[in-house]
């Protein structure tokens, strides 16, 4: 088996959620000669171009960084063929072509936060939330020519606390997803593993569950929707993107809003005139709202252009609240 410095890591990734993996390669002393990330591009309201949180790390670590247009580009192939990988680990990355994938001498292999076959696709630790789910994971596996089907390495299993957001999860999973990839490593390079087809795990479940992209029309809260739902559409969004919802008042008055944390209040309880959507609060200390089963309370909110806010540091500023309610479809 040959030594940490002697294997040829390249890794492959973008977000903050990938620099962990990326830290603990190069802590345990592995060589890594390059990553790959996503090219630099304008970003926010000035448009200043931003660099992956991969590519920040490599660039402090002195670590070479290709940041291909396209994967598939004979120029960039080149560039990693004359490397001579042995392994490309890959998280949270672009889908590989099989150009790629096929170079290194070990094999390429994945980091997905999920319990593969479950919640394949780009937003597993979001969805897996959303859908109330009390557990997750994470797995690795090597890449073959569609989405997150190839064949298991390794998998993890962790607990979803009642009230967790998607970001408190996001952190605790980024370091043990860390863990799962230096063992993977060490399995790979040992030889000494038998990756298992996600066939043999798909026979176990009822219904396979996606976690396809996030988008605007998704992170609308539908008010008509059971207590329960809407508490897990919002955790399931926070930070980021963040669920949204028009407040609107008599006067036309609509203010669009991110809802970044709440609690139930209860889950069955409704009489005929609690209108999905209609406010409850004293102007001062609570926001609570009424859903199509049930309630919740709004712990944090965001105004349009401003920072997130406790409810109680919220309502300080926004007076006249009692005259608004909640948009219901």
């Amino acid at each position: 088996m040959p030594t940490q410095s002697q294997l040829k890591i390249v890794f492959m990734g973008t977000p903050e959620f990938a620099v962990e993996s990326l830290k603990a390669i190069v802590n345990a002393g592995y060589f890594v000669p390059a990553v790959v990330t996503v090219p630099d591009k304008p970003a926010g309201r000035g448009q200043r171009v931003s660099q992956s949180a991969v590519k920040s790390f490599a660039v402090e670590h002195e670590i070479e960084v290709l940041q291909p247009e396209k994967l598939k580009d004979q120029q960039f192939i080149d560039q990693l063929t004359r490397i001579e990988p042995d392994i490309f680990v890959v998280v949270a990355f672009r889908m590989l072509p099989e150009a790629v994938w096929r170079i290194p001498r070990l094999g390429t292999f994945n980091l997905h936060a999920s319990l593969l076959p479950q919640y394949r696709g780009a937003a597993p630790i979001n969805w897996s939330i959303i859908n109330g789910e009390t557990k997750t994971g994470l797995t690795t596996f090597l890449i073959d020519s569609s989405i997150d089907t190839g064949n298991i390495i390794l998998s993890k299993e962790v607990s979803i606390d009642p009230n967790e957001t998607a970001g408190e999860l996001h952190d605790r999973m980024l370091v043990l997803g860390a863990d799962l990839v230096l063992t993977t490593i060490e399995l790979i390079a040992s030889k000494n593993f038998k990756a298992i087809s996600q066939e043999s795990f798909v026979a176990q479940h009822d219904v396979l569950k996606p976690a396809p992209k996030l988008y605007k029309d998704i992170c609308k809260v539908d008010w008509n929707k059971p207590a329960l739902q809407v508490h897990n559409l919002i955790r399931g969004l926070s930070p980021y993107p963040g669920a949204w919802a028009n407040l609107t008042n008599g006067n036309g008055d609509v203010i669009s809003v991110k809802l970044m944390r709440s609690t139930i209040l209860n889950r069955n309880r409704n009489s005929n005139t609690d209108k999905p959507g209609t406010l409850i609060t004293n102007g001062k200390t609570f926001l609570h709202v009424h859903c199509g089963l049930g309630s919740i309370s709004i712990d944090e909110m965001q105004l349009p252009g401003k920072r997130n806010l406790t409810i109680k540091d919220l309502l300080m500023g926004f007076r006249g609240i009692e005259s608004y309610r909640f948009e219901s479809f």
